[in-house]
């Protein structure tokens, strides 16, 4: 990860714990963390916002530093969609997606986990969690070979480790049953 990147991770994180918003790492960087390096071009994070917690995240950042918009941010929330916010020094982005009421995602959300990445701390989605919301994009994405790239990569790097039976046990909620048998080769 690239020291730009980092700052950025660092300075948007510290902007929600500021403001009191849950958040975890998720998408391509969730993936690295727990399997193997792919670069990207944005940073996914899951929020858990409320009304007076996005407003004083967007309050926060000085506008020479980073570009949010406060209307977009507020419709993604009553949504639960996502909004970005730029690092006008850098031009990383990041991708701040308000967490799904559904079962799965309140679940995903409860299993994150601290973890050290780069000399930080942040918390990440949960390896098996990573592997089926890949899943589940590659399934909406019509089939996309570099997010079940992605979920072989955790397989291989966690083998053992990974819970498997967790998994499975979303594989048919998620519809994503097809692709995890893609994942095992079968």
């Amino acid at each position: 990860m690239n020291e730009s990147l980092r700052r950025f991770l660092e300075l948007i994180t510290g902007w929600l714990d500021a403001a009191n918003i849950p958040y975890m790492l998720a998408g391509s960087f969730a993936s690295t963390l727990h399997g193997r390096p792919r670069s990207t071009q944005d940073v996914d994070l899951v929020i858990d916002p409320t009304e007076h917690s996005i407003r004083e995240f967007v309050g926060s950042i000085p506008p020479e530093r980073g570009y949010v918009d406060l209307s977009a941010a507020l419709t993604a929330l009553r949504a639960r969609d996502m909004f970005n916010v730029i690092d006008l020094d850098t031009g990383w982005k990041a991708d701040l997606i308000v967490r799904k009421a559904r079962r799965f995602s309140v679940r995903e959300f409860e299993r994150r986990r601290r973890a050290e990445w780069q000399g930080l701390s942040v918390y990440v989605a949960s390896p098996e969690d990573v592997v089926l919301s890949k899943l589940e994009w590659c399934r909406l994405s019509g089939g996309s070979q570099r997010q079940l790239a992605d979920v072989a990569g955790v397989v291989a790097a966690l083998g053992e480790q990974l819970d498997v039976q967790y998994i499975e046990q979303w594989l048919d909620p998620l519809r994503v049953r097809t692709e995890w048998a893609q994942v095992k080769g079968e």
